[in-house]
């Protein structure tokens, strides 16, 4: 079945390719692993936000070249922590000794600095935004409230909620029709997700190690405004770089800032291959 996100990537761009759908085994979760797999010198592993999944990414991820592949989906689970969790046993179950970028796309941006911070595997890490959960301003500008305020009342903390009634959706992209499928999209907008995860992602006080890290921003993102990202980014202790991806929203699909996403994707693969 044709992936509905692919129509809105840049005609060029398109690629067809389907992943190869793989699982893996954590804490008695069976989690999904999209991939394209090449005998490549670099590896890439991408990972998702808050609201998103990998068939999303799917396209995007796809038309990355030099590099063997793989879009991981975050399990539901009671915290964020779980979600580091995962990706601290994940990195290693898949090191075979080639050197490994992670790119992580809105809220996945930090979780990706932070897990190569934990395990010190990780070469190289891309992010589309870093975002300070424990950050006022980033908190009023991604979500529609705060989450805290329930926080207060334990009973509530398992209560599940629609991501669209947490994150505003209508800026997820400069197109109203790709914000209108993230939206319905029943492992995006449509999904819920609980009082406790969001409280527990609010409260999270990053460590960050000296990974080199490239923030490749959009430079029309309404959701999560640049300063944001580069506000974490100036408390890192390591090479960072900035790039903005011109004409591009939060979900990154405009020219010219498609292709230069991926030439600086494929530009952090040669220098790590």
């Amino acid at each position: 079945m044709t992936n509905p996100y692919e129509a809105f990537i840049p005609l060029k761009h398109r690629t067809g390719i389907e992943p190869e759908h793989t699982f893996w085994e954590w804490e008695n979760k069976r989690v999904h692993i999209a991939r394209r797999r090449r005998e490549a010198p670099v590896r890439v592993i991408v990972v998702h936000g808050l609201g998103t999944h990998s068939g999303a990414l799917w396209p995007l991820v796809a038309a990355i070249e030099g590099a063997d592949l793989a879009a991981i989906d975050l399990p539901k689970t009671p915290l964020y922590d779980d979600w580091l969790r995962l990706l601290e046993a994940f990195i290693p179950s898949e090191d075979d000794g080639r050197p490994l970028i992670l790119i992580g796309a809105g809220t996945g941006g930090l979780l990706c600095a932070e897990a190569a911070h934990r395990t010190g595997l990780v070469a190289h890490v891309i992010a589309t935004c870093l975002l300070n959960p424990s950050d006022q301003p980033t908190r009023r500008a991604l979500f529609r409230f705060s989450p805290l305020t329930r926080l207060i009342q334990g009973r509530l903390r398992n209560r599940e909620i629609p991501v669209t009634r947490v994150l505003n959706f209508s800026k997820i992209s400069r197109s109203p029709a790709l914000s209108k499928l993230c939206a319905a999209d029943e492992f995006s907008g449509a999904s819920k997700i609980t009082w406790g995860f969001l409280a527990s992602y609010v409260q999270h006080k990053a460590k960050l190690g000296a990974v080199p890290v490239t923030l490749m921003h959009p430079d029309h993102d309404l959701l999560t405004p640049v300063e944001l990202s580069l506000r974490t980014l100036s408390r890192l202790k390591a090479p960072t770089d900035v790039v903005m991806l011109k004409d591009c929203g939060h979900f990154p699909i405009e020219e010219p800032g498609f292709t230069t996403m991926l030439e600086t994707v494929t530009a952090v693969i040669a220098r790590n291959s």
